[in-house]
């Protein structure tokens, strides 16, 4: 055996003794032992960003409490998207569980195609999935056939005029506060001095830097779906939402076009194409996946995080944070984020099903049931929901209130993926996070039993662990003492969009052809407008693109997406 091999064994062994004698125990001790036959079950998820046999310490977790195995089928990874829903679909059997939206018709088609199962049978033993009947039911109304068809996620137990963040609002700009503060802090009045600021922010992080160049933004397609989604920063920043090819304005004061001339979306796209014409966005970023920018951002690469959680999620480690350096939320003057209220009813965009042919119905109705107990949630959403993972092993209970552990700081604070020993499933951490991508429940929900909130951001151990330079720097700048969204929202630069689930007309086959169509140009020519050449050739791509969608029926469309923002507005 030679040295290296020696040093790595023995490290090995190291952390293993020291996790063992950290939890106190060899194995997830809380777990029943299935005596059941194992299962594989095949998971059709539209929202998951990993495909193959879920790993790790979440695989061991639920192998011991359920002996089952999920093996993810996920068409962000496979490619095919819509194409591969339809192909399993007519092959009749999409998955033993399946994950995706239930509006557009989707239940409706799911359930008169006869390809899921109706939980009633099952309910008896399913005591949390009770807990949301009224949701279930609401949701599964969708199907227009009465049953308990799927369970919608997101349900919360607030009401729908409530922002559903804690920290950060959904929309914000977030920059590497360090380097804001190094080029003197300087106040950001609108869009256009914020990219004048990000020119001087960069230029000054590339002269401190000796490594690969640094950018302020840098951009990912795999999540383009109505439009070229990174357009999300821009107009979630003055209050729009999006609903198929329109833009509501959260405060309901108007509805606008994708394709206006002087409309939030083309102003978006403006915003990125003069950031290029500046040198701000990374040249990488046409061929680009999420995963590939979540990197970079690790590496401290990118300076502008679109999303709160973005840019501190892969950057704000305790090290770096502890130095005073990570991205915090920078206010600019005229700016009205978008914030999404909690749901109720649940989010039918994203819901869970048991499909017709999966083989004890039973067992797959009682998961599903755990991923919406205290227990299964806590696990199940680390890498989505700021849950703060196992019981006993990252946080635990000290005189009635929930703590974390010097394990957990380790690793879902600061973001250490430490390997794990035989008994936890092997592997990093970061791998064995449960890949499923499915948040069940609002993240300012609370335990009903214990009264602690799912989200460890808003524990107060959390932020005793993490009053560091860093926030204190953030709320001496801006002389307050409050978060980032409570700030907002009490200098009105906060616009909250109703949480509230309205089940939409479906579209005809008709429309359904013409907003694929008009979909796949106006992606394209957005990208085509970001790198435009000159202002000229910006305009005349814009132009392009408006024509060629209007003469497929693109008006068609947007009547139908007017008339769905319309009616959420009206409501409120």
């Amino acid at each position: 055996m030679s040295k290296r091999t020696k040093r790595v064994v023995i490290s090995f062994i190291i952390i293993t003794v020291c996790l063992s004698a950290h939890l106190g125990y060899k194995s997830f001790a809380d777990c029943r032992k299935s005596n059941k036959k194992a299962l594989v079950l095949d998971v059709f998820d539209s929202q998951a960003n990993y495909q193959g046999l879920q790993s790790g310490w979440y695989a061991k977790l639920i192998k011991d409490k359920f002996n089952i195995e999920l093996n993810i089928i996920a068409p962000n990874v496979a490619g095919g998207g819509n194409k591969l829903f339809q192909t399993r679909c007519a092959n009749g059997n999409l998955g033993d569980i399946i994950i995706t939206n239930l509006d557009q018709s989707r239940l409706k088609d799911l359930v008169s195609s006869d390809l899921i199962l109706d939980f009633t049978p099952y309910m008896d033993n399913c005591p949390n999935l009770k807990k949301y009947e009224k949701a279930i039911l609401k949701a599964s109304s969708l199907a227009e056939i009465k049953g308990m068809w799927a369970v919608p996620s997101e349900i919360s137990s607030l009401n729908s005029s409530k922002p559903c963040n804690a920290i950060e609002p959904t929309v914000a700009p977030s920059i590497r506060w360090d380097i804001y503060t190094a080029i003197g802090s300087p106040n950001i009045k609108n869009s256009k001095e914020f990219l004048r600021v990000l020119k001087r922010m960069q230029d000054y992080a590339n002269a401190q830097n000796n490594g690969e160049k640094i950018y302020s933004i840098s951009l990912f397609h795999d999540w383009d779906n109505d439009s070229m989604q990174n357009t999300d920063a821009i107009r979630g920043m003055y209050g729009f939402t999006q609903i198929g090819f329109a833009f509501p304005r959260a405060d309901g004061s108007c509805i606008q076009s994708i394709i206006d001339n002087d409309g939030i979306y083309k102003e978006a796209l403006r915003f990125f194409y003069e950031a290029n014409k500046l040198g701000l966005v990374d040249p990488d970023s046409y061929n680009q996946t999420f995963d590939m920018v979540a990197q970079k951002y690790k590496e401290g690469r990118i300076l502008y995080s679109f999303w709160p959680w973005l840019g501190a999620g892969h950057y704000n480690t305790v090290e770096h944070i502890e130095e005073g350096k990570g991205f915090a939320t920078v206010i600019i003057d005229d700016m009205k984020c978008l914030e999404y209220g909690c749901m109720p009813d649940g989010k039918v965009g994203t819901g869970i099903m048991m499909g017709r042919n999966c083989e004890d119905p039973q067992r797959v109705a009682e998961f599903i049931d755990w991923l919406y107990s205290f227990e299964g949630i806590m696990a199940s959403e680390t890498e989505n929901g700021s849950t703060a993972g196992p019981k006993g092993i990252c946080w635990d209970i000290v005189d009635d209130k929930p703590v974390i552990t010097s394990l957990g700081e380790k690793l879902i604070v600061n973001g250490e993926d430490i390997p794990l020993p035989k008994s936890l499933g092997e592997g990093t951490w970061r791998d064995g996070c449960c890949a499923l991508n499915y948040k069940s429940v609002g993240v300012l929900n609370k335990d009903e039993d214990t009264g602690i909130s799912y989200n460890y951001l808003t524990w107060d151990d959390y932020k005793k662990k993490t009053a560091t330079k860093l926030s204190q720097s953030w709320q001496a700048y801006y002389n307050t003492s409050l978060l980032p969204i409570e700030y907002l929202s009490n200098n009105n630069m906060l616009m909250v969009f109703p949480g509230d689930n309205i089940a939409m007309p479906d579209y005809s086959p008709e429309l359904v052809a013409i907003k694929e169509k008009c979909r796949q140009i106006i992606i394209d020519y957005s990208w085509k407008m970001v790198f435009a050449k000159d202002d000229e050739k910006f305009e005349s791509y814009f132009k392009d693109m408006v024509k060629m969608v209007k003469s497929i029926g693109f008006d068609k469309v947007f009547e139908e997406d007017y008339a769905r923002s319309r009616s959420i507005i009206d409501k409120h």
